[in-house]
């Protein structure tokens, strides 16, 4: 597991990673090959936006970090609330798993939870080299 001094060294790869997933999944989308899912767009839209705000000069700026942790209430609240969702229905013995699996909400929003969560907190700790002592 990378230690968090090497993520920060690779903030703006994460951050590119963020945003290309944002858009590969907004691309499948608006092809028409998913199911038009409000709470799956707000969890790529937001997951693009952090990566956008990690891209940023000085992703520990206090703005910066204001942003993404409204961003990320947001996008994790819409996540919990899908997720929750596939366990209400798994309590009710009606939960199956979507077809194709790679397309099931209840995975996804669990790893959207995963991947928000990931972002804002790397812009949390995140600090200058020079404050971090690293040049």
């Amino acid at each position: 597991m990378p230690s968090l001094d090497t993520l920060h060294r690779r903030i703006r790869w994460i951050a590119l990673a963020a945003i290309l997933l944002s858009l590969a999944t907004w691309a499948v989308d608006l092809a028409g090959l998913v199911y038009i899912c409000p709470f799956c767009r707000a969890q790529r839209t937001v997951i693009g936006l952090l990566g956008l705000l990690m891209l940023l000069p000085n992703p520990g700026h206090w703005l910066v970090r204001y942003l993404s942790a409204v961003l990320a209430a947001f996008g994790l609240v819409v996540a919990v609330t899908q997720h929750f969702a596939g366990w209400r229905r798994m309590q009710a013995g009606e939960f199956a798993f979507g077809s194709p699996i790679f397309t099931d909400p209840f995975l996804l929003s669990g790893a959207a939870i995963f991947i928000i969560t990931g972002l804002v907190l790397l812009v949390f700790s995140w600090k200058p080299a020079s404050v971090a002592g690293n040049g």
